[in-house]
């Protein structure tokens, strides 16, 4: 891909609910992580993260929502696993929204920052 051709500038979103709780990118892909993986240790692995990371981020989330968004399965032959709460599947859901939202209303402005850094490393 040639620099001219380069994608729209991202942006990241953080939620601030609290000046000590927030939510962001990581602690959103950890939840899709544990969906697609039903484990909180595979989820950390694929984030290169411990599994303490991970579930300290969990029990983050959960204590700064005031609700699981993951809870915990025990037992089976294959040992116990992870599943998001439907409260969790709906945090994704609505971050992802709220990201989408955001990028598409700040698009013409990012183009516009896109345009006028490569004017300005052209002008080097």
């Amino acid at each position: 891909m040639s620099k001219s051709a380069s994608p729209v500038p991202a942006l990241s979103i953080r939620i601030d609910l609290d000046p000590e709780g927030r939510i962001g990118p990581g602690k959103i892909q950890l939840l899709e992580n544990i969906e697609a993986t039903g484990s909180i240790s595979a989820a950390g692995r694929a984030m290169e993260m411990s599994y303490k990371r991970a579930w300290d981020l969990v029990d983050e989330l959960n204590r700064i929502c005031g609700q699981a968004a993951v809870e915990r399965q025990t037992g089976g032959k294959n040992g116990g696993g992870a599943m998001l709460t439907p409260f969790g599947a709906s945090l994704v859901s609505r971050y992802r929204e709220i990201e989408q939202a955001a990028a598409a209303a700040a698009r013409k402005q990012l183009m516009a920052l896109k345009s006028d850094i490569a004017r300005k490393r052209k002008g080097r």
